[in-house]
Protein backbone atom coordinates (compact mmCIF):
# COMPACT_ATOMS: atom_id res chain seq x y z
CA UNK A 1 0.00 0.00 0.00
CA UNK A 2 1.21 3.53 -0.73
CA UNK A 3 1.38 6.42 1.72
CA UNK A 4 0.62 9.22 -0.73
CA UNK A 5 -2.00 11.66 0.60
CA UNK A 6 -3.19 12.25 -2.98
CA UNK A 7 -2.65 10.93 -6.49
CA UNK A 8 -0.60 13.94 -7.59
CA UNK A 9 1.47 13.56 -4.42
CA UNK A 10 2.36 10.07 -5.71
CA UNK A 11 3.67 11.64 -8.93
CA UNK A 12 5.63 14.26 -6.99
CA UNK A 13 7.14 11.67 -4.63
CA UNK A 14 8.08 9.42 -7.57
CA UNK A 15 9.99 12.21 -9.32
CA UNK A 16 11.87 13.19 -6.17
CA UNK A 17 12.64 9.57 -5.25
CA UNK A 18 13.82 8.48 -8.70
CA UNK A 19 15.39 11.80 -9.75
CA UNK A 20 18.42 10.31 -11.53
CA UNK A 21 16.72 7.20 -12.94
CA UNK A 22 15.71 6.76 -16.56
CA UNK A 23 11.97 7.28 -16.83
CA UNK A 24 10.64 7.49 -20.40
CA UNK A 25 12.18 6.51 -23.74
CA UNK A 26 11.02 6.85 -27.31
CA UNK A 27 12.36 3.51 -28.51
CA UNK A 28 15.23 4.05 -30.90
CA UNK A 29 15.38 7.78 -30.17
CA UNK A 30 15.95 9.55 -26.84
CA UNK A 31 15.42 9.10 -23.09
CA UNK A 32 14.18 11.38 -20.32
CA UNK A 33 15.33 10.84 -16.77
CA UNK A 34 12.89 11.74 -13.99
CA UNK A 35 14.67 15.07 -13.51
CA UNK A 36 14.17 15.82 -17.23
CA UNK A 37 10.47 15.06 -16.88
CA UNK A 38 10.31 17.38 -13.86
CA UNK A 39 12.01 20.22 -15.74
CA UNK A 40 9.63 19.99 -18.70
CA UNK A 41 6.61 19.74 -16.39
CA UNK A 42 7.66 23.04 -14.81
CA UNK A 43 7.97 24.65 -18.24
CA UNK A 44 4.53 23.40 -19.20
CA UNK A 45 3.13 24.72 -15.92
CA UNK A 46 4.52 28.13 -16.85
CA UNK A 47 2.83 27.88 -20.26
CA UNK A 48 -0.48 26.87 -18.69
CA UNK A 49 -0.39 29.60 -16.06
CA UNK A 50 0.73 32.37 -18.40
CA UNK A 51 -1.89 31.25 -20.93
CA UNK A 52 -4.63 31.81 -18.36
CA UNK A 53 -5.50 28.15 -17.80
CA UNK A 54 -7.26 27.75 -14.46
CA UNK A 55 -7.76 24.76 -12.19
CA UNK A 56 -10.37 22.47 -13.73
CA UNK A 57 -9.92 23.77 -17.29
CA UNK A 58 -9.58 21.13 -20.00
CA UNK A 59 -6.32 20.45 -21.87
CA UNK A 60 -6.53 18.06 -24.83
CA UNK A 61 -3.64 15.78 -25.86
CA UNK A 62 -3.69 14.06 -29.24
CA UNK A 63 -0.78 12.16 -30.76
CA UNK A 64 1.08 8.90 -30.95
CA UNK A 65 2.53 7.42 -27.77
CA UNK A 66 5.70 9.31 -26.95
CA UNK A 67 7.75 10.78 -24.13
CA UNK A 68 6.26 14.22 -24.75
CA UNK A 69 2.70 12.85 -24.74
CA UNK A 70 3.39 11.38 -21.31
CA UNK A 71 4.96 14.57 -19.96
CA UNK A 72 2.10 16.73 -21.25
CA UNK A 73 -0.36 14.42 -19.48
CA UNK A 74 1.55 14.55 -16.18
CA UNK A 75 1.95 18.34 -16.43
CA UNK A 76 -1.79 18.79 -16.98
CA UNK A 77 -2.76 16.78 -13.89
CA UNK A 78 -0.08 18.21 -11.60
CA UNK A 79 -1.14 21.73 -12.59
CA UNK A 80 -4.74 20.99 -11.61
CA UNK A 81 -6.24 21.01 -15.09
CA UNK A 82 -8.25 18.13 -16.60
CA UNK A 83 -6.49 15.97 -19.20
CA UNK A 84 -8.49 15.09 -22.34
CA UNK A 85 -6.63 12.29 -24.19
CA UNK A 86 -7.83 11.85 -27.79
CA UNK A 87 -6.79 8.92 -29.95
CA UNK A 88 -4.61 10.17 -32.80
CA UNK A 89 -6.10 7.66 -35.23
CA UNK A 90 -9.53 9.24 -35.09
CA UNK A 91 -10.74 10.91 -38.28
CA UNK A 92 -9.93 14.65 -38.22
CA UNK A 93 -13.62 15.56 -38.00
CA UNK A 94 -13.94 13.35 -34.93
CA UNK A 95 -10.96 15.06 -33.31
CA UNK A 96 -12.51 18.46 -34.03
CA UNK A 97 -15.79 17.29 -32.48
CA UNK A 98 -14.20 15.90 -29.33
CA UNK A 99 -12.01 18.96 -28.75
CA UNK A 100 -15.11 21.12 -29.06
CA UNK A 101 -17.32 18.88 -26.92
CA UNK A 102 -14.73 18.81 -24.13
CA UNK A 103 -14.42 22.61 -24.08
CA UNK A 104 -10.62 22.31 -24.07
CA UNK A 105 -8.68 25.57 -23.83
CA UNK A 106 -5.41 24.20 -25.18
CA UNK A 107 -4.43 21.30 -27.45
CA UNK A 108 -1.10 19.48 -27.53
CA UNK A 109 -0.93 17.70 -30.88
CA UNK A 110 1.51 15.30 -32.56
CA UNK A 111 3.16 15.79 -35.94
CA UNK A 112 1.23 12.90 -37.50
CA UNK A 113 -2.12 14.49 -36.63
CA UNK A 114 -1.53 18.20 -37.01
CA UNK A 115 -1.41 18.46 -40.85
CA UNK A 116 -4.87 16.86 -41.07
CA UNK A 117 -6.58 19.25 -38.64
CA UNK A 118 -8.35 22.53 -39.33
CA UNK A 119 -7.91 24.99 -36.44
CA UNK A 120 -10.92 26.99 -37.68
CA UNK A 121 -13.11 24.01 -36.83
CA UNK A 122 -11.95 24.22 -33.18
CA UNK A 123 -12.79 27.88 -32.56
CA UNK A 124 -12.79 27.73 -28.76
CA UNK A 125 -9.17 26.62 -28.48
CA UNK A 126 -6.97 29.47 -27.30
CA UNK A 127 -3.73 27.74 -28.23
CA UNK A 128 -2.36 24.69 -30.06
CA UNK A 129 1.12 23.41 -29.20
CA UNK A 130 3.25 20.82 -30.96
CA UNK A 131 3.65 17.63 -28.97
CA UNK A 132 6.51 16.56 -31.25
CA UNK A 133 9.16 19.17 -30.47
CA UNK A 134 11.24 19.41 -27.32
CA UNK A 135 10.05 22.92 -26.53
CA UNK A 136 6.38 22.38 -27.51
CA UNK A 137 6.35 24.85 -30.40
CA UNK A 138 3.30 27.13 -30.62
CA UNK A 139 1.30 26.23 -33.73
CA UNK A 140 -1.71 28.49 -33.14
CA UNK A 141 -1.98 31.29 -30.60
CA UNK A 142 -5.31 33.10 -30.45
CA UNK A 143 -4.71 35.23 -27.37
CA UNK A 144 -1.95 37.58 -26.30
CA UNK A 145 -1.50 35.48 -23.15
CA UNK A 146 -0.85 32.27 -25.08
CA UNK A 147 1.61 33.93 -27.45
CA UNK A 148 3.37 35.68 -24.56
CA UNK A 149 3.63 32.41 -22.63
CA UNK A 150 5.45 30.59 -25.39
CA UNK A 151 7.59 33.47 -26.62
CA UNK A 152 8.87 34.19 -23.11
CA UNK A 153 9.02 30.63 -21.77
CA UNK A 154 12.77 30.39 -21.26
CA UNK A 155 12.95 33.83 -19.63
CA UNK A 156 10.04 33.02 -17.31
CA UNK A 157 11.63 29.69 -16.40
CA UNK A 158 14.94 31.40 -15.64
CA UNK A 159 13.24 34.02 -13.48
CA UNK A 160 11.35 31.34 -11.55
CA UNK A 161 14.48 29.24 -10.95
CA UNK A 162 17.46 31.64 -11.04
CA UNK A 163 19.77 29.24 -9.19
CA UNK A 164 18.93 26.19 -11.35
CA UNK A 165 15.94 23.89 -10.97
CA UNK A 166 16.20 21.23 -8.26
CA UNK A 167 13.89 18.59 -6.82
CA UNK A 168 13.11 20.69 -3.72
CA UNK A 169 11.43 23.25 -6.01
CA UNK A 170 8.68 20.78 -6.92
CA UNK A 171 5.32 21.45 -5.31
CA UNK A 172 2.49 20.09 -7.43
CA UNK A 173 -1.22 20.75 -7.18
CA UNK A 174 -2.89 18.28 -4.81
CA UNK A 175 -6.47 17.37 -5.62
CA UNK A 176 -8.97 18.73 -3.11
CA UNK A 177 -11.30 15.72 -3.16
CA UNK A 178 -11.07 12.08 -4.29
CA UNK A 179 -14.07 12.80 -6.53
CA UNK A 180 -12.35 15.71 -8.29
CA UNK A 181 -12.29 15.26 -12.07
CA UNK A 182 -8.85 14.29 -13.39
CA UNK A 183 -9.33 12.86 -16.90
CA UNK A 184 -12.04 13.16 -19.53
CA UNK A 185 -11.66 10.08 -21.73
CA UNK A 186 -13.91 9.58 -24.74
CA UNK A 187 -15.25 6.13 -25.59
CA UNK A 188 -16.45 7.15 -29.05
CA UNK A 189 -15.44 9.45 -31.84
CA UNK A 190 -18.51 11.40 -32.95
CA UNK A 191 -20.35 14.15 -31.15
CA UNK A 192 -23.79 12.58 -31.46
CA UNK A 193 -22.69 9.27 -29.96
CA UNK A 194 -19.62 10.26 -28.00
CA UNK A 195 -19.46 9.54 -24.30
CA UNK A 196 -16.91 11.51 -22.35
CA UNK A 197 -16.07 9.34 -19.35
CA UNK A 198 -15.37 11.52 -16.31
CA UNK A 199 -12.57 9.77 -14.42
CA UNK A 200 -11.96 11.13 -10.91
CA UNK A 201 -8.67 11.12 -9.04
CA UNK A 202 -9.88 8.31 -6.78
CA UNK A 203 -10.20 6.00 -9.81
CA UNK A 204 -6.68 6.82 -11.02
CA UNK A 205 -5.32 6.27 -7.51
CA UNK A 206 -7.26 3.04 -7.01
CA UNK A 207 -6.02 1.55 -10.28
CA UNK A 208 -2.46 2.53 -9.41
CA UNK A 209 -2.88 1.08 -5.92
CA UNK A 210 -4.25 -2.12 -7.47
CA UNK A 211 -1.14 -2.44 -9.64
CA UNK A 212 1.10 -1.88 -6.62
CA UNK A 213 -0.79 -4.53 -4.64
CA UNK A 214 -0.62 -7.22 -7.32
CA UNK A 215 2.66 -6.33 -9.07
CA UNK A 216 4.64 -4.13 -6.68
CA UNK A 217 6.81 -6.98 -5.40
CA UNK A 218 7.46 -8.27 -8.94
CA UNK A 219 8.18 -5.02 -10.78
CA UNK A 220 10.95 -3.02 -9.15
CA UNK A 221 12.34 0.49 -9.73
CA UNK A 222 14.73 0.32 -12.66
CA UNK A 223 12.84 -2.51 -14.34
CA UNK A 224 11.61 -1.92 -17.89
CA UNK A 225 8.35 -2.23 -19.83
CA UNK A 226 7.38 -1.76 -23.47
CA UNK A 227 4.37 0.50 -24.09
CA UNK A 228 2.34 -0.81 -27.05
CA UNK A 229 -1.25 0.19 -26.21
CA UNK A 230 -2.52 3.70 -26.99
CA UNK A 231 -2.16 5.92 -23.93
CA UNK A 232 -5.31 7.70 -25.05
CA UNK A 233 -7.14 4.59 -23.78
CA UNK A 234 -7.13 3.90 -20.05
CA UNK A 235 -5.77 0.33 -20.33
CA UNK A 236 -2.47 1.58 -21.73
CA UNK A 237 -2.58 4.78 -19.69
CA UNK A 238 -3.01 2.97 -16.36
CA UNK A 239 -0.80 -0.08 -16.77
CA UNK A 240 1.87 0.87 -19.29
CA UNK A 241 2.44 4.40 -18.00
CA UNK A 242 0.97 5.62 -14.70
CA UNK A 243 1.86 2.57 -12.57
CA UNK A 244 5.33 2.30 -14.07
CA UNK A 245 6.15 5.99 -13.80
CA UNK A 246 5.15 6.25 -10.14
CA UNK A 247 6.87 2.93 -9.41
CA UNK A 248 10.21 4.02 -10.88
CA UNK A 249 9.96 1.66 -13.83
CA UNK A 250 11.47 2.66 -17.18
CA UNK A 251 8.88 2.91 -20.00
CA UNK A 252 9.87 2.35 -23.65
CA UNK A 253 7.34 3.77 -26.12
CA UNK A 254 6.72 2.11 -29.46
CA UNK A 255 6.08 5.34 -31.35
CA UNK A 256 4.97 3.40 -34.43
CA UNK A 257 2.85 0.25 -34.73
CA UNK A 258 5.39 -2.57 -35.04
CA UNK A 259 5.16 -5.86 -36.90
CA UNK A 260 5.26 -9.03 -34.78
CA UNK A 261 8.89 -9.58 -35.81
CA UNK A 262 9.91 -6.05 -34.75
CA UNK A 263 7.95 -6.42 -31.51
CA UNK A 264 9.74 -9.67 -30.65
CA UNK A 265 13.09 -7.99 -31.39
CA UNK A 266 12.13 -5.09 -29.10
CA UNK A 267 11.13 -7.45 -26.29
CA UNK A 268 14.44 -9.26 -26.58
CA UNK A 269 16.38 -5.99 -26.42
CA UNK A 270 14.40 -4.27 -23.65
CA UNK A 271 13.58 -7.41 -21.61
CA UNK A 272 10.38 -6.02 -20.06
CA UNK A 273 9.42 -7.12 -16.55
CA UNK A 274 5.71 -7.37 -17.44
CA UNK A 275 3.93 -7.42 -20.78
CA UNK A 276 0.51 -5.75 -21.09
CA UNK A 277 -1.32 -6.34 -24.35
CA UNK A 278 -4.58 -6.97 -26.12
CA UNK A 279 -5.03 -10.65 -27.07
CA UNK A 280 -4.57 -10.06 -30.78
CA UNK A 281 -0.95 -8.97 -30.28
CA UNK A 282 -0.17 -12.14 -28.34
CA UNK A 283 -2.07 -14.26 -30.84
CA UNK A 284 -0.04 -12.80 -33.72
CA UNK A 285 3.24 -13.63 -32.01
CA UNK A 286 2.07 -17.16 -31.18
CA UNK A 287 0.82 -17.80 -34.72
CA UNK A 288 3.86 -16.31 -36.46
CA UNK A 289 6.73 -17.10 -34.10
CA UNK A 290 5.64 -20.31 -32.36
CA UNK A 291 3.02 -22.29 -34.26
CA UNK A 292 5.11 -22.74 -37.44
CA UNK A 293 7.88 -24.34 -35.37
CA UNK A 294 5.61 -26.91 -33.73
CA UNK A 295 3.86 -27.93 -36.93
CA UNK A 296 6.87 -29.94 -38.07
CA UNK A 297 6.05 -33.67 -38.26
CA UNK A 298 8.78 -34.61 -35.78
CA UNK A 299 7.51 -32.13 -33.16
CA UNK A 300 3.89 -33.18 -33.62
CA UNK A 301 4.85 -36.80 -33.21
CA UNK A 302 6.85 -36.01 -30.08
CA UNK A 303 3.85 -34.21 -28.57
CA UNK A 304 1.85 -37.40 -29.01
CA UNK A 305 4.49 -39.44 -27.19
CA UNK A 306 3.99 -39.34 -23.38
CA UNK A 307 7.67 -39.77 -22.56
CA UNK A 308 8.62 -36.80 -24.74
CA UNK A 309 5.55 -34.57 -24.32
CA UNK A 310 6.60 -32.77 -21.13
CA UNK A 311 10.10 -32.14 -22.44
CA UNK A 312 8.75 -30.68 -25.69
CA UNK A 313 6.23 -28.52 -23.82
CA UNK A 314 9.04 -27.16 -21.65
CA UNK A 315 11.05 -26.30 -24.76
CA UNK A 316 8.03 -24.57 -26.35
CA UNK A 317 7.39 -22.58 -23.16
CA UNK A 318 11.02 -21.49 -23.16
CA UNK A 319 10.71 -20.35 -26.79
CA UNK A 320 7.61 -18.35 -25.84
CA UNK A 321 9.36 -16.74 -22.89
CA UNK A 322 12.35 -15.89 -25.07
CA UNK A 323 10.03 -14.25 -27.60
CA UNK A 324 8.87 -11.84 -24.88
CA UNK A 325 12.37 -11.06 -23.60
CA UNK A 326 12.73 -13.88 -21.04
CA UNK A 327 12.53 -11.50 -18.07
CA UNK A 328 8.80 -11.02 -17.51
CA UNK A 329 6.75 -12.12 -14.54
CA UNK A 330 3.57 -12.50 -16.57
CA UNK A 331 1.78 -11.46 -19.73
CA UNK A 332 -1.45 -9.61 -18.90
CA UNK A 333 -4.11 -9.62 -21.61
CA UNK A 334 -7.29 -7.57 -21.59
CA UNK A 335 -9.75 -5.66 -23.73
CA UNK A 336 -11.17 -8.62 -25.62
CA UNK A 337 -11.71 -12.35 -25.40
CA UNK A 338 -8.69 -14.55 -25.99
CA UNK A 339 -8.92 -16.96 -28.89
CA UNK A 340 -9.84 -20.32 -27.40
CA UNK A 341 -7.25 -22.28 -29.38
CA UNK A 342 -4.53 -19.87 -28.28
CA UNK A 343 -5.56 -20.07 -24.62
CA UNK A 344 -5.65 -23.88 -24.70
CA UNK A 345 -2.14 -23.80 -26.13
CA UNK A 346 -0.82 -21.27 -23.58
CA UNK A 347 -2.34 -23.12 -20.64
CA UNK A 348 -1.17 -26.46 -22.00
CA UNK A 349 2.49 -25.44 -21.99
CA UNK A 350 2.25 -23.74 -18.57
CA UNK A 351 2.88 -20.26 -19.96
CA UNK A 352 2.75 -17.43 -17.40
CA UNK A 353 -0.20 -15.40 -18.68
CA UNK A 354 -3.42 -14.02 -17.24
CA UNK A 355 -6.53 -12.27 -18.56
CA UNK A 356 -8.15 -9.26 -16.91
CA UNK A 357 -11.38 -7.37 -17.55
CA UNK A 358 -12.16 -3.71 -17.41
CA UNK A 359 -13.79 -0.69 -19.01
CA UNK A 360 -13.00 2.96 -19.60
CA UNK A 361 -15.76 3.68 -17.08
CA UNK A 362 -13.67 1.95 -14.39
CA UNK A 363 -10.32 3.47 -15.40
CA UNK A 364 -10.15 0.49 -16.29
CA UNK A 365 -9.83 -2.49 -13.95
CA UNK A 366 -12.82 -4.57 -12.83
CA UNK A 367 -11.40 -8.11 -12.47
CA UNK A 368 -7.95 -9.72 -12.39
CA UNK A 369 -6.11 -12.73 -11.01
CA UNK A 370 -2.39 -13.52 -10.84
CA UNK A 371 -1.28 -16.06 -13.45
CA UNK A 372 -0.48 -18.65 -10.81
CA UNK A 373 -4.09 -18.71 -9.59
CA UNK A 374 -5.81 -17.65 -12.82
CA UNK A 375 -8.59 -19.95 -14.00
CA UNK A 376 -8.42 -20.54 -17.78
CA UNK A 377 -11.35 -19.13 -19.70
CA UNK A 378 -12.12 -16.56 -17.00
CA UNK A 379 -11.08 -12.94 -16.60
CA UNK A 380 -10.23 -13.20 -12.92
CA UNK A 381 -11.99 -12.05 -9.76
CA UNK A 382 -13.12 -8.64 -8.54
CA UNK A 383 -10.17 -6.29 -8.13
CA UNK A 384 -9.43 -4.67 -4.74
CA UNK A 385 -11.95 -1.93 -3.82
CA UNK A 386 -14.38 -3.30 -6.42
CA UNK A 387 -17.51 -5.43 -6.14
CA UNK A 388 -18.77 -7.48 -9.07
CA UNK A 389 -22.07 -9.31 -9.42
CA UNK A 390 -24.05 -10.97 -12.20
CA UNK A 391 -27.58 -9.73 -12.75
CA UNK A 392 -29.05 -13.22 -13.08
CA UNK A 393 -31.33 -15.53 -11.10
CA UNK A 394 -28.58 -18.17 -11.32
CA UNK A 395 -25.25 -16.34 -11.73
CA UNK A 396 -23.22 -19.55 -11.94
CA UNK A 397 -25.18 -21.01 -14.83
CA UNK A 398 -27.38 -18.39 -16.47
CA UNK A 399 -25.54 -15.43 -18.07
CA UNK A 400 -26.56 -12.00 -16.90
CA UNK A 401 -25.23 -8.49 -17.18
CA UNK A 402 -21.94 -7.92 -15.37
CA UNK A 403 -22.33 -5.13 -12.78
CA UNK A 404 -19.47 -3.41 -10.97
CA UNK A 405 -19.33 -1.02 -8.02
CA UNK A 406 -16.47 0.61 -6.16
CA UNK A 407 -13.73 3.19 -6.12
CA UNK A 408 -12.77 2.69 -9.78
CA UNK A 409 -16.19 3.69 -11.16
CA UNK A 410 -16.46 6.95 -13.10
CA UNK A 411 -18.36 10.07 -12.03
CA UNK A 412 -20.56 9.78 -15.13
CA UNK A 413 -20.63 10.87 -18.76
CA UNK A 414 -19.71 14.48 -19.52
CA UNK A 415 -22.72 16.62 -20.49
CA UNK A 416 -24.85 13.47 -20.75
CA UNK A 417 -26.96 12.94 -17.64
CA UNK A 418 -29.35 10.64 -19.48
CA UNK A 419 -26.62 8.19 -20.47
CA UNK A 420 -25.16 8.38 -16.95
CA UNK A 421 -28.52 7.48 -15.39
CA UNK A 422 -28.84 4.53 -17.78
CA UNK A 423 -25.37 3.25 -16.89
CA UNK A 424 -24.98 3.84 -13.14
CA UNK A 425 -28.05 2.89 -11.12
CA UNK A 426 -29.26 4.47 -7.89
CA UNK A 427 -27.27 1.97 -5.83
CA UNK A 428 -24.01 2.86 -7.57
CA UNK A 429 -23.74 -0.22 -9.77
CA UNK A 430 -22.09 0.36 -13.13
CA UNK A 431 -23.92 -1.63 -15.83
CA UNK A 432 -21.20 -2.87 -18.16
CA UNK A 433 -23.47 -4.07 -20.97
CA UNK A 434 -21.46 -7.30 -21.03
CA UNK A 435 -22.91 -10.71 -20.23
CA UNK A 436 -21.23 -13.29 -18.04
CA UNK A 437 -21.39 -15.88 -15.30
CA UNK A 438 -19.47 -16.21 -12.02
CA UNK A 439 -18.33 -19.45 -10.40
CA UNK A 440 -18.45 -20.22 -6.68
CA UNK A 441 -14.91 -18.85 -6.20
CA UNK A 442 -15.80 -15.51 -7.78
CA UNK A 443 -14.14 -16.01 -11.17
CA UNK A 444 -15.98 -14.12 -13.91
CA UNK A 445 -16.50 -15.68 -17.35
CA UNK A 446 -17.62 -13.34 -20.13
CA UNK A 447 -20.21 -14.90 -22.43
CA UNK A 448 -20.98 -12.02 -24.74
CA UNK A 449 -20.56 -8.31 -25.27
CA UNK A 450 -23.94 -6.75 -25.57
CA UNK A 451 -22.38 -3.41 -26.42
CA UNK A 452 -21.07 -4.95 -29.66
CA UNK A 453 -17.75 -3.21 -29.26
CA UNK A 454 -14.89 -4.58 -31.33
CA UNK A 455 -11.20 -4.21 -30.56
CA UNK A 456 -8.60 -3.10 -33.08
CA UNK A 457 -5.25 -4.81 -33.45
CA UNK A 458 -3.57 -2.26 -31.18
CA UNK A 459 -6.25 -1.78 -28.57
CA UNK A 460 -8.50 0.77 -30.25
CA UNK A 461 -12.19 0.58 -29.38
CA UNK A 462 -14.24 0.05 -32.54
CA UNK A 463 -17.97 0.65 -32.47
CA UNK A 464 -19.51 -1.09 -35.49
CA UNK A 465 -22.72 0.96 -35.30
CA UNK A 466 -20.75 4.10 -36.17
CA UNK A 467 -19.24 2.49 -39.26
CA UNK A 468 -22.62 1.02 -40.22
CA UNK A 469 -24.23 4.44 -39.92
CA UNK A 470 -21.86 5.76 -42.60
CA UNK A 471 -22.04 2.63 -44.75
CA UNK A 472 -25.86 2.70 -44.76
CA UNK A 473 -25.85 6.13 -46.36
CA UNK A 474 -23.94 4.96 -49.44
CA UNK A 475 -25.53 4.00 -52.79
CA UNK A 476 -27.62 0.81 -52.94
CA UNK A 477 -27.09 -0.06 -49.27
CA UNK A 478 -30.38 -0.77 -47.52
CA UNK A 479 -29.19 -2.88 -44.56
CA UNK A 480 -25.69 -3.59 -43.27
CA UNK A 481 -23.60 -5.00 -40.48
CA UNK A 482 -19.88 -4.76 -39.73
CA UNK A 483 -18.23 -7.86 -38.32
CA UNK A 484 -14.67 -8.76 -37.37
CA UNK A 485 -12.68 -11.76 -38.54
CA UNK A 486 -9.18 -11.89 -37.15
CA UNK A 487 -7.72 -8.42 -37.48
CA UNK A 488 -9.97 -7.36 -40.38
CA UNK A 489 -13.41 -5.75 -40.51
CA UNK A 490 -15.94 -6.84 -43.12
CA UNK A 491 -19.15 -5.21 -44.23
CA UNK A 492 -22.22 -7.39 -44.78
CA UNK A 493 -24.62 -5.54 -47.08
CA UNK A 494 -28.12 -6.28 -48.30
CA UNK A 495 -28.51 -4.18 -51.45
CA UNK A 496 -31.65 -2.24 -52.22
CA UNK A 497 -33.37 -4.44 -54.87
CA UNK A 498 -35.30 -1.54 -56.35
CA UNK A 499 -32.18 0.55 -56.77
CA UNK A 500 -30.28 -2.40 -58.27
CA UNK A 501 -33.08 -2.90 -60.79
CA UNK A 502 -33.29 0.80 -61.54
CA UNK A 503 -29.55 1.02 -62.26
CA UNK A 504 -29.64 -2.25 -64.22
CA UNK A 505 -26.76 -3.66 -62.20
CA UNK A 506 -25.65 -7.23 -62.79
CA UNK A 507 -23.63 -9.10 -60.15
CA UNK A 508 -20.32 -7.63 -61.34
CA UNK A 509 -21.74 -4.13 -61.55
CA UNK A 510 -23.09 -4.40 -58.00
CA UNK A 511 -19.78 -5.75 -56.73
CA UNK A 512 -17.93 -2.86 -58.38
CA UNK A 513 -20.33 -0.37 -56.79
CA UNK A 514 -19.79 -1.89 -53.34
CA UNK A 515 -16.04 -1.67 -53.82
CA UNK A 516 -16.46 2.04 -54.59
CA UNK A 517 -18.59 2.31 -51.43
CA UNK A 518 -15.87 0.60 -49.41
CA UNK A 519 -13.20 3.01 -50.65
CA UNK A 520 -15.44 5.99 -49.93
CA UNK A 521 -16.26 4.67 -46.46
CA UNK A 522 -12.61 4.16 -45.61
CA UNK A 523 -11.90 7.82 -46.31
CA UNK A 524 -14.16 8.94 -43.47
CA UNK A 525 -13.40 6.43 -40.70
CA UNK A 526 -10.24 6.07 -38.59
CA UNK A 527 -7.49 3.94 -40.10
CA UNK A 528 -8.07 1.13 -37.62
CA UNK A 529 -11.81 1.04 -38.51
CA UNK A 530 -11.40 0.59 -42.25
CA UNK A 531 -13.39 -2.18 -43.89
CA UNK A 532 -11.33 -4.86 -45.61
CA UNK A 533 -14.08 -6.10 -47.95
CA UNK A 534 -17.84 -5.95 -48.47
CA UNK A 535 -19.90 -9.12 -48.88
CA UNK A 536 -23.29 -8.84 -50.57
CA UNK A 537 -25.99 -10.75 -48.69
CA UNK A 538 -28.51 -12.79 -50.74
CA UNK A 539 -31.45 -12.03 -48.41
CA UNK A 540 -32.56 -9.50 -45.83
CA UNK A 541 -31.10 -9.88 -42.35
CA UNK A 542 -33.13 -11.67 -39.69
CA UNK A 543 -34.76 -9.18 -37.34
CA UNK A 544 -36.38 -8.98 -33.93
CA UNK A 545 -40.00 -7.87 -33.47
CA UNK A 546 -38.59 -4.35 -32.99
CA UNK A 547 -37.05 -4.65 -36.48
CA UNK A 548 -33.52 -4.68 -35.14
CA UNK A 549 -31.10 -6.98 -36.92
CA UNK A 550 -30.24 -10.09 -34.92
CA UNK A 551 -26.57 -9.21 -34.87
CA UNK A 552 -25.45 -12.28 -32.97
CA UNK A 553 -26.53 -14.52 -35.84
CA UNK A 554 -23.97 -12.94 -38.16
CA UNK A 555 -20.90 -12.52 -35.95
CA UNK A 556 -19.40 -15.74 -37.33
CA UNK A 557 -20.93 -15.49 -40.78
CA UNK A 558 -19.00 -17.48 -43.39
CA UNK A 559 -18.55 -16.12 -46.90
Amino acid sequence: MTNCPSFNACIENAIKTHWDREALTDYGAYTYQYKDVARVIEKLHIILEASGVERGDKVAICGRNSVRWGVAFLATLTYGAVAVPILHEFHPEQIHDLVNHSGAKLLFVGDQVWPKLDPDKMPHLEGIFSNSTEEYTLLVGRTDKVRYARENLNRLFGEKFPMNFRKHHINYYKEQSPDELAVLNYTSGTTSNSKGVMIPYRALWSNYEFAIQVMGDKVQPGDKVVSMLPMAHVFGMAFEFIFEFINGTHVYYMTKIPSPAVLVKTFQEVKPRIVVAVPLIIEKIVRKAIFPKIQAPAIRLALMTPILRDRIKTQIRRKMQEAFGDNFYEVIMGGAAVNQDIEVFLHGIGFNYTVGYGATECAPIITYQDWQTYKPGSCGKAAPRMEVRIDSADPQNIPGEILARGMNVMLGYYKNDEATAQTIDKNGWYHTGDLGVMDAEGNVFIKGRSKNMLLGANGQNIYPEEIEDKLASLPCVTECLVIQKGEHLYGLVYADPDEVKKQRLDSKGLADLMEQNRQQLNQVVPSYARVHAIHIMPDEFEKTPKKSIKRYKYLNYEF
